[in-house]
């Protein structure tokens, strides 16, 4: 038996491959494009019978359903789930043997979510892994405020009580958490992927609180914004997410067919590095530099029935930024500019700019659109917080503004809402470091 990793680094999301040592594998939280667990199990010579899912995930869509529908695979998922797709439904103490000699065993540990469960992994009847899930993890604990906060303090109370289900468990036990670095399901906590007993048991400040009250305001005092998709995901999964065997390829729009698509209610996302979007770009598009967290800010930013419209450099990969949409639940498309940038302005028709500034050149009026608790480890003197989600709505003085965040991407997709809603807005290319650096100053440190 071995298990294997595959970490979303945008999601901050781990999900595990388990050779069950008899030609079969066995998936713990799988995307919902699988292609590399796929990938190895054939390479290893595998067969996925298995895939089983911890809770209703609400950071991305999972790639079980699909699975089951593509091969002789069993659906494993905590009943409280209520899922609508095929299932083997599980409560606590239900032992499932996933080959000879080797059980898996649930284990209901709610809180993160009222349906989760994490799983045992034994081997003739010694555990060898736990599967933790969205309940303990690296340093930390999943937070319980998803679902609202009429229900994020009960959670957090049954969040105490599950994570005491752990305590039997021996020092050197493996824990392979699903969230992580990264993840926005999480409370903040520890960098790595996988931990043990032992170490949480020595080093994880939440799993060592002991009274209940004080566990509960702690948990709930660290929880900062939750994404906008991770209030519609959990009853798409619930439902069954629509299928799909790959990444589809997008229509090709001449310029004339982009105007009609936005005119329609669709949005033109920039996947451009921010300094090609700086010099030019189509007017009252989104700027969402292609990098791994990609996918968060379409969930976060662009309403799940707007069709987006891709401009892209013609080196970049087109099909990871559509993938990265599907994870987390976006599934319409009007398609692309082909020739992106350079085809629009061949067609006659004009492009909009966003300055890009360093630490010498910020306005007066500095907005700082970082995670507020990122904005409270040290920000520049006069900067205002205006974490990047809020700047649809948030009302500023019509003044011009520069937008900074901690390296310049956030800041571009921020400016880039904030001139669509008529605001002189440029971009410092950097973060705080960079204008402490520069103006040999120090940064300030508190809300």
């Amino acid at each position: 038996m071995q298990v294997h990793a595959f970490v979303d680094e945008g999601l901050g999301h781990s999900s595990y491959l388990i050779d069950l040592g008899n030609g079969t594998a066995a998936l713990i939280d799988p995307p919902r494009f699988p292609e590399e667990h796929e990938t190895l199990a054939r390479k290893l010579g595998l067969g996925i019978v298995w895939t089983i899912d911890t809770h209703s995930h609400a950071d991305y869509v999972t790639g079980s359903p699909g699975l089951v529908a593509r091969r002789t695979a069993t659906f494993v998922a905590p009943e409280a789930s209520r899922l609508a797709t095929p299932h083997r439904p599980v409560v606590d103490g239900d032992c499932i043997a996933l080959a000879p000699g080797i059980t898996m065993l649930a284990i209901a540990t709610p809180g993160h979510t009222p349906d989760h469960c994490a799983y045992l992994l034994e081997v003739d009847g010694r555990p060898e892994v736990v599967f933790s899930g969205g309940s303990l993890m690296v340093g930390t604990v999943g937070r319980t405020d998803l679902a609202g906060r009429e229900t994020a303090e009960p959670l957090a109370h049954e969040m105490f009580r599950s994570l005491r289900r752990f305590d039997g468990l021996d020092d050197a036990l493996e824990v392979l958490p699903t969230h992580g670095a990264g993840s926005f399901c999480s409370a903040p906590g520890a960098s790595e992927r996988t931990t043990t007993m032992g170490r949480e048991r020595a080093t994880n400040p939440l799993f060592a609180i002991t009274d209940e009250a004080t566990f509960v305001a702690t948990l709930l005092d660290g929880c900062g914004t939750i994404p906008a998709h991770f209030g519609r995901l959990p009853e798409l999964n619930r439902r069954g997410p629509r299928r799909f065997d790959a990444v589809p390829n997008l229509t090709e729009l001449s310029p004339g067919a982009v105007e009609s698509a936005v005119a329609d209610g669709g949005v033109i996302v920039d996947m451009r590095r921010i300094d090609a979007f700086a010099a030019g770009h189509l007017s009252e598009s989104l700027s969402n530099q292609l990098r791994p967290v990609f996918g968060t800010w379409i969930g976060w930013l662009v309403d799940p029935d707007r069709p987006i419209v891709l401009v892209a450099d013609d080196d970049q990969d087109v099909a990871d930024a559509v993938r990265q949409c599907l994870d987390v639940g976006h599934e319409q498309f009007a398609g692309r500019l082909p020739g992106g940038v350079a085809a629009w302005k061949a067609s006659g028709r004009r492009l909009a700019s966003i300055q890009l500034v360093g630490a010498d050149d910020l306005r007066s009026v500095v907005v700082d659109v970082r995670q507020s608790n990122e904005f409270a480890r040290g920000h520049v003197p006069v900067a205002v917080n205006v974490e990047l989600a809020t700047t649809r709505d948030m009302e500023l003085p019509m003044q011009p503004m520069t937008v900074m965040c901690g390296h310049g991407e956030r800041a571009m997709t921020g400016a880039s809402i904030l001139a669509a809603r008529g605001y002189d807005a440029s971009v410092l290319d950097g973060g705080p470091d960079d204008w402490a650096s520069t103006a040999g100053r120090s940064l300030v440190v508190g809300p």
